[in-house]
């Protein structure tokens, strides 16, 4: 009896590591579709630790961020994203920066973002409002696309320098564009649109 104990005790010592575990200090912000043709899934959004990285579950887009993850000044956000499925058509996932009340009616952050199908976009958002600031235009051959398995893994990069902003997919530079004009100081994160699961790794920012 003891023995059957003491095994049972090795087996849930030897999981309780491997458990998925909520971020600590993370919030979502969850951003509900309004287009009655192209409506959320159903069920709840999820977002672990898991591995050496974070996984997401979303439904709905959500917005994740650690209030204590900001940036200013010359430094480079990485990000490696591998889908993992899509039942959704073409939707985004990728990296936020320059982010401001992230959890009030007046957010503001940029977003630089890829797609199942190769593209790449990269936006920002004012309030409710989202302006586009630069795209692909149609699949890049910078972006991996989804394969018959519905997966994809993509590298994204941004580096701030004193003068311009430089956006790598996979090691190649996909845009560069003025710094003048667009708030990069502040807190940095992860946005996944609807109809999406995505494993993240490699996240996080280093001063330049």
């Amino acid at each position: 009896m003891k023995r059957h104990i003491f095994l049972a005790l090795l087996v849930l010592l030897a999981v309780a590591p491997l458990r998925a575990q909520t971020p600590q200090g993370w919030k979502l912000r969850v951003d509900r579709s309004m287009n009655a043709e192209d409506p959320d899934a159903a069920g709840d959004i999820k977002f672990i630790t898991m591995g050496t990285g974070f996984h997401a579950t979303n439904p709905k887009a959500a917005v994740y961020w650690n209030p204590a993850s900001t940036a200013s000044g010359n430094y480079t956000l990485k990000g490696t994203f591998k889908l993992v499925k899509t039942t959704g058509n073409g939707e985004y996932f990728g990296l936020i920066l320059g982010g401001s009340n992230l959890d009030g009616a007046t957010q503001k952050y940029l977003y630089f973002m890829v797609n199942s199908e190769g593209n790449w976009l990269i936006k920002s958002r004012d309030g409710s409002g989202t302006s586009q600031v630069a795209s692909s235009g149609g699949p890049s051959d910078d972006v991996k696309k989804a394969g018959p398995d519905g997966m994809s893994t993509n590298a994204l990069e941004v580096q701030m320098t004193p003068d311009k902003i430089n956006f790598l997919i996979n090691g190649k530079v996909a845009n560069s564009m003025p710094k003048a004009g667009q708030k990069t100081d502040g807190i940095y994160g992860i946005r996944i649109n609807h109809m999406l699961e995505v494993h993240i790794d490699g996240f996080g920012v280093t001063k330049q």
